[in-house]
């Protein structure tokens, strides 16, 4: 069974998982290499597999005129995810305050310290905000998270 949240107050059993982040607007072939490799490390590590996906998406927040931007509804988007090996989701609400969090305090703080992510997954597409080179370079001098991006799909 799946669990959904929607924000980071995750369950004990939750925490010190691989966490996913991204849309996965439609969980193309390219998703699903992604999951593939999170769910080696799930068995490989014996961890449990988290989804953090955001509503809107930030496309669709930063854009208002993009109003049928997806491919899949929220609840089609759920069930895909559910069959792909996933634990917990958190959906989490992207308004104005969460956009202006900095990228290096939602490692932090909320990666880090709250959700205590192990692993961190993302696609080759994904940002994490605006000064994102300054912010991986300063995560990895304090290696406190892995991140692991999937660079080329084709690959796996």
């Amino acid at each position: 069974m799946v669990t959904l949240y929607k924000n980071f107050n995750i369950k004990k059993k939750h925490k010190e998982s691989i966490i996913l982040i991204g849309n996965f607007d439609g969980v193309h072939k390219g998703h699903q290499k992604l999951f593939k490799l999170a769910n080696l490390y799930k068995k490989k590590y014996n961890l449990k597999i988290g989804v953090i996906n955001f509503e809107p998406m930030p496309k669709m927040f930063f854009n208002q005129s993009l109003k049928n931007f997806r491919l899949s509804n929220i609840s089609q988007k759920l069930n895909l995810l559910k069959g792909l090996g996933v634990d917990f989701i958190i959906t989490k609400k992207f308004d104005k305050i969460f956009s202006k969090i900095k990228s290096i305090n939602f490692i932090k703080n909320i990666l880090y310290q709250k959700l205590k992510a192990r692993f961190i997954f993302v696609s080759n597409n994904f940002r994490f905000g605006n000064n994102e080179k300054e912010m991986l370079s300063c995560l990895l001098k304090m290696r406190i998270i892995t991140i692991i991006r999937l660079l080329n799909p084709n690959l796996y």
